[in-house]
């Protein structure tokens, strides 16, 4: 699985005008199920995001994690991160999951999430998001596993 987390001041996901997804201080993250991953994947990306000590101590240096913080997590799909440049101009997606173990990884990893941490939100599997996001930093950080 693929992440990339930006450390935002806020963030939400608003579809078709409404906001289905919103947080404060946290982490947004982008999340790609690939051909082949697996649950434990999941879990490994899950733990190591809750734990990176990405955000700021009383001294100004990164140190703290989002647990530490009690910061909240806005969790959206984003097949995209699996594209392919390689090839010419038009990325291929075929390294993407399919449509339904994308959606299985993507809600795995949200239960397991609120399982783990509060407050969790989400954007909507397989929609068109308007993502608004105010960087913190900025700090934008890729994972996979």
């Amino acid at each position: 699985m693929k992440a990339v987390l930006q450390r935002v001041r806020e963030a939400r996901v608003v579809i078709d005008g409404a906001v289905v997804g919103q947080i404060g201080h946290g982490l947004l993250v982008l999340l790609c199920a690939e051909r082949g991953d697996v649950e434990g994947q999941a879990d490994k990306l899950l733990a190591k995001l809750l734990k990176l000590r990405i955000f700021s101590d009383a001294a100004g240096k990164m140190n703290l994690s989002l647990q530490d913080v009690a910061g909240g997590l806005l969790v959206v799909s984003q097949f995209t991160l699996a594209a392919d440049v390689a090839g010419g101009n038009r990325p291929s997606f075929t390294g993407a999951a399919l449509p339904e173990d994308g959606r299985r990884l993507y809600d795995y990893f949200v239960v397991q999430a609120r399982l783990l941490h509060t407050p969790v939100q989400t954007g909507q599997f397989g929609a068109d998001m308007a993502v608004h996001l105010v960087n913190d930093g900025p700090v934008t950080i890729p994972l996979q596993f």
